[in-house]
Formats: C-alpha cells, sequence, structure tokens
C-alpha cells in the first residue's frame, strides 16, 4: 500500500480526499485539529492526528509516526488553509502571521521534516487559491490570505528545482470557488459550481498521476470568478 499526508482533513475538500484516498488502498494519515468526524467513519486504513500547523512540537509528531510506521511517504496534500477575512486597514501584524504560519511556514516546516522520506516517484501537492496567481482578480478582504497563497506557489517551484535530481516532484493547484465552509467565509452567500467531492475527485486523480506530466508546475483549477 501506498502513503498519503493529507492535512486540513476535519472538513470540506481534506476530509472528502481522506475518505477516497482510503477507499482506494492508500493508508492516510490525516492531519487537523478536530480528528472526530475522519474518527467516527472507523476506516481501518486512516490515521489521524492531531495536529496545529503552526506548531513545531505537533508537527515533530507526524516525522515520529512516520518514522515508526512508514519510513516512506508517496504523496503529501498540503491542502489546509487558514483565512482572515478584514479591510487592509483592520488587519494586523498577528493576523497576518496566523495565515502565513498555516498556509506557508506550516507548508514548508512539514516538508522539511518528510524529506528524508520522500523517494523517486513521490508527489508533493499544495493546494494554493486563484487569489494567488499573479494577474488574477484580486477581492478586498483577502489580503493576508492570498498573499500567503502566492508565497505557497513560488515556495513549490523552487522545491520543484531544489529537488529535481532526487526524482520528486512538487506541483500547486490554484483552484477556484468550491462549496465549503472557508469559501462562505470569504463570499458569503456566493454558490459555487463545485461541491468538496468534484474537486477531491480532481485532486485525488492530479495527486496520483499528475507528477508524470509536471514538476514545478501551478496548475489554474477554475471555470469561474471567483
Amino acid at each position: 500500500m501506498k502513503n498519503v499526508i493529507i492535512t486540513g482533513t476535519s472538513r470540506g475538500i481534506g476530509f472528502e480526499l481522506a475518505k477516497q484516498f482510503a477507499s482506494n488502498d492508500f493508508q492516510v494519515l490525516a492531519l487537523s485539529r478536530n480528528q472526530k468526524p475522519l474518527n467516527e467513519l472507523q476506516m481501518t486504513n486512516i490515521e489521524t492526528l492531531s495536529i496545529d500547523l503552526s506548531s513545531s512540537a505537533d508537527l515533530k509528531k507526524v516525522q515520529d509516526y512516520v518514522s515508526s510506521h512508514w519510513k516512506k511517504v508517496d504523496i503529501i496534500i498540503h491542502n489546509a488553509g487558514l483565512l482572515v477575512n478584514k479591510p487592509f486597514t483592520e488587519l494586523t501584524k498577528n493576523d497576518f502571521l496566523n495565515v502565513y504560519n498555516v498556509n506557508v511556514f506550516g507548508v514548508a516546516e512539514l516538508t522539511q521534516l518528510m524529506i528524508p522520506y520522500l523517494n523517486n516517484g513521490s508527489h508533493v501537492v499544495t493546494i494554493s487559491s486563484m487569489g494567488g496567481i499573479q494577474g488574477s482578480m484580486k477581492f478586498p478582504g483577502l489580503a493576508a490570505y492570498s498573499s500567503a497563497k502566492g508565497a505557497v506557489i513560488t515556495l513549490s517551484e523552487l522545491l520543484a528545482e531544489e529537488y529535481k535530481e532526487a526524482g520528486i516532484s512538487f506541483n500547486v493547484l490554484a483552484i477556484g470557488a468550491v462549496q465549503t465552509e472557508m469559501l462562505e467565509e470569504a463570499f458569503p452567500g456566493y454558490q459555487a459550481p463545485l461541491t468538496s467531492t468534484q474537486m477531491a475527485d480532481y485532486i485525488y486523480s492530479f495527486a496520483t498521476t499528475g507528477h508524470q506530466f509536471y514538476n514545478g508546475k501551478v496548475l489554474q483549477v477554475s471555470s469561474t470568478t471567483p
């Protein structure tokens, strides 16, 4: 069985991804602050860890688990995200730090810890946003979120170059509107054209096959604005 780590699995896309990978005979390490939703499914090949991505001590638990139980990681999906929706003049330094701790620094630190367990053919997929794409339409209130999503795109491009000789692929999916709780926080009342399950289907397919075609690429996965 192959091994996949997914962050942000308590709801939305991450929750659906964990179920889909487990149903397709992957060993799943599901990381989120709230383990209850997945634990209630009682799927034997899903292991949940209560993790705060902004905590180095919590991330060390992931390393300890992988070292003890797996020895290798085939896929990482950096799906977790934190969004603050405030006018720019009301954003505090702590608002920026909280968003970047999850959306950028947590991605970087978890990837650092997992590098020793990634092999030729491993695929690291970061879920970004259309808001992080240079030249895309931007929306008021999302300065911290969208700038963080732009930063993580550049990080992934750099890692693809740094680890290409090792055969480790790094790619980004910049997704548009999906009907999730986070979308409601950003655009209250907006009805997205895609459900979490539909987007999870796409991400599953890309995570398992995309590294055969792409490395260091950012794919825009959106048919609407936002």
